[in-house]
């Protein structure tokens, strides 16, 4: 424990960054996955951050989790004795995928998303979008058509075409935009998150 016998593993209560039980490196808790332990001393992961009770904090990649689950640091952190149930790290996966989608679809339903090259296309010729989504899995030549009207909006490429196409209630979908919305921050900080944990 370091000088003054505060535990620098556990979260800060001003607000701002948290520190990675598995790596030790503070930094802004939109790149974190926060973790509490069940009444049965079972890890849960708490994307959206409202689970009661003490959290730890793990940085949003395969290789922190795993770490964080076989040195123990769950039980470090937590001060008690706790569980990682088999398939953590699928159903973290599994999790993030889905926190994603959903968030584009609410984005779409609110009619602050559209797909398909040409609409999206338009979209960026318009200057109103934030996000440009390139499915990981489509072709390299329409992403880069894409990608050379972009300007100031963000690629992410972190969603398989048929992940895209969920998002939309299509079967697939290759490019797609975000516009401008107050649904862009909570699908950057998604998008980030499962980009660490599938890089």
């Amino acid at each position: 424990m370091p000088r003054g016998g505060r535990d620098k593993t556990l979260e800060r209560q001003d607000g701002l960054d948290r520190r990675c039980v598995a790596t030790g490196e503070a930094q802004p808790r939109e790149g974190l996955i926060r973790f509490v332990a069940d009444p049965a001393g079972v890890i849960t992961p708490d994307l959206g951050e409202k689970l009661p009770g003490r959290g730890v904090w793990v940085t949003s990649t395969r290789g922190a989790l795993e770490k964080a689950m076989t040195k123990g640091m769950f039980s470090q952190g937590l001060k008690r004795r706790v569980d990682s149930p088999e398939g953590l790290v699928d159903t973290v996966a599994t999790l993030l995928t889905r926190r994603m989608t959903d968030s584009i679809a609410i984005a779409r339903k609110a009619g602050k998303a559209v797909c398909g090259f040409e609409r999206t296309k338009e979209a960026l010729w318009t200057g109103r979008t934030r996000l440009l989504f390139a499915a990981s899995d489509g072709s390299e030549d329409g992403k880069s058509k894409l990608r050379g009207l972009a300007e100031d909006a963000r690629v992410v490429s972190v969603l398989t075409s048929d992940e895209l196409g969920l998002a939309f209630g299509r079967d697939f979908v290759i490019h797609a935009a975000l516009l401008d919305g107050g649904a862009t921050t909570r699908v950057l900080r998604e998008a980030r998150r499962l980009e660490g944990f599938r890089s």
